[in-house]
């Protein structure tokens, strides 16, 4: 569990726990910051972890609550 600083609020403890991905597995995505990895596909999908299979740079574990994959699919 989380432990809170001083300048964090308990809501936003809370909105980090429960935060869900709404990707799903077999869709396809690209990374903004590395669009030279091609167009991924998203083998699963687990609260903020997603993993993501991309043709020019394997298979990539992504943090959703930090970066936003664009759905192509």
């Amino acid at each position: 569990m989380p432990v809170m600083t001083p300048m964090q609020e308990p809501r936003d403890i809370m909105a980090t726990l429960s935060f869900r991905s709404f990707l799903v597995p077999g869709q396809l995505v690209s990374h903004p910051d590395h669009p030279e990895w091609g167009e991924g596909q998203v083998q699963s999908a687990i609260g903020h972890r997603v993993t993501v299979m991309f043709p020019h740079a394997g298979k990539i574990l992504v943090d959703a609550t930090v970066v936003q994959l664009t759905v192509l699919s």
